[in-house]
């Protein structure tokens, strides 16, 4: 059986990033950038006034109340008509280029005019450099705006915006196939009978996906006869990823395994030492795409994982598993959770030969990082997530905590 970290590295051999595609910029947000993007200028494109006030030159300010000649003004997208020179002033707006001959600007609450054409300097002094910015100080034409593997946030797509890149080459979204099976589901919108259970599995698991970046399409139920189930794991395994829950332990009607053998599923690995999520599957599907006649959409490949269906196994193993796989599709290099060290807010006793992934409740204290245990009753225990925003870790191994250590933790 495969630890945790072993399980990982064998999901990331198995995993290239999706095909890059061009986007227009403002379809982008979220999307990983496939593309190193440079500068192709300047930023700020000239030097430019950061307050309205005057532009002048420093060491004509020699003390409080020194009176400078208004010779130009200059407002955000004209340019200066002429220099200034010594006793001269231009008055400026923000954002406006500066005028030749200037090194400072005074904030307008400094000055005070005189008559239509003279302004006085209340400041006893102005520096060099004052409330103003040179060109290129932010970034140089050629400069490495971003790399590949970025995220795409606001400030990124504004930085690309000021670059003129209209279209970037961006990752595209894994099409990401969810499907519940079991005889004792129920659709969301329907009242359980005896022995029956809504399909809350379907619901969070496409949740999961949209925030992980993915493009979650929801398959509904199959139930627990071979016929059924083999019809839409085909349905399923036209996408780049295909998740199915429960039906991947060893009872009598847990079918997916031998199922997706059936459907030429490659299995990577069957069951891993984690708590919750052990029956945990992972295989691929690898094929040649037929781009003449449009077969599979050109997917080479269709990744499967088949999660256990208590609905806090298959939680924790979307975000130790099928997250790690959907980071490396869309480029990331750093594709494995990421944990921070946290203070643990109470004592806990954890008694377990595999490594477990506790629901928890992070927050800032003012001695940093903190953790609150949920009180979990298992697998099954999906109430127990619902004040939960990450999962403590715990090793394989016993340990007894005091309320103060520190514990692994993973943010959700």
């Amino acid at each position: 059986m495969l630890t945790v970290s072993e399980a990982l590295e064998a999901i990331l051999r198995e995993v290239d990033p999706l095909a890059p595609v061009s986007c227009a910029l403002g379809d982008s947000l979220g999307l990983t950038l496939a593309a190193q993007v440079r500068s192709d200028l300047d930023s700020p494109p000239f030097d430019k006034a950061l307050m309205d006030g005057y532009a002048i030159r420093s060491a004509d300010i020699r003390s409080a109340g020194t009176e400078l000649l208004i010779v130009d003004e200059v407002t955000a997208g004209r340019v200066p008509s002429r220099a200034v020179e010594s006793g001269q002033a231009t008055r400026i707006m923000t954002g406006a280029p500066i005028p030749d001959g200037v090194d400072a600007v005074v904030k307008v609450e400094d000055t005070e005019t005189v008559g239509t054409d003279r302004v006085r300097i209340l400041a006893a002094e102005t520096h060099p450099e004052q409330n103003l910015i040179r060109r290129g100080t932010s970034m140089r034409s050629g400069e490495v705006v971003l790399e590949a593997g970025r995220t795409l946030r606001a400030q990124e797509l504004a930085a690309l915006a000021e670059m003129g890149c209209a279209q970037v080459s961006v990752r595209q979204r894994p099409t990401m196939a969810v499907l519940a099976t079991g005889d004792e589901l129920v659709p969301v919108s329907e009242t359980p009978g005896p022995g029956q259970i809504r399909n809350s599995n379907e619901t969070m698991l496409a949740a999961q996906i949209e925030h992980a970046g993915g493009q979650a399409v929801p398959l509904g139920i199959a139930r627990d006869e071979r016929e059924h189930l083999r019809q839409w794991i085909q349905v399923g395994l036209q996408h780049d990823v295909l998740l199915l829950s429960g039906g991947v332990s060893a009872g009598k009607l847990d079918l997916v395994p031998s199922e997706l053998e059936r459907a030429g599923v490659e299995q990577i690995f069957h069951k891993v030492r984690v708590k919750p999520g052990k029956p945990v599957w992972f295989g691929v599907l690898r094929r040649k795409s037929d781009s003449k006649n449009g077969l599979d959409g050109g997917r080479n490949s269709c990744l499967v994982f088949g999660l256990p269906g208590n609905p806090v196994s298959s939680m924790v193993c979307f975000e130790l598993f099928v997250r790690t796989a959907i980071r490396r599709l869309s480029g990331h290099q750093d594709a494995k959770p990421q944990t921070i060290s946290a203070r643990l807010a109470h004592p806990h006793v954890h008694n377990d030969d595999r490594e477990t992934y506790f629901p928890a409740a992070f927050e800032w204290s003012a001695e940093g990082p903190a953790v609150t245990l949920m009180k979990w009753h298992g697998s099954s225990d999906l109430q127990s997530t619902r004040h939960a925003n990450a999962m403590a870790v715990f090793p394989a191994e016993p340990v007894e905590y005091s309320g103060g250590d520190f514990v692994d933790v993973i943010l959700w």
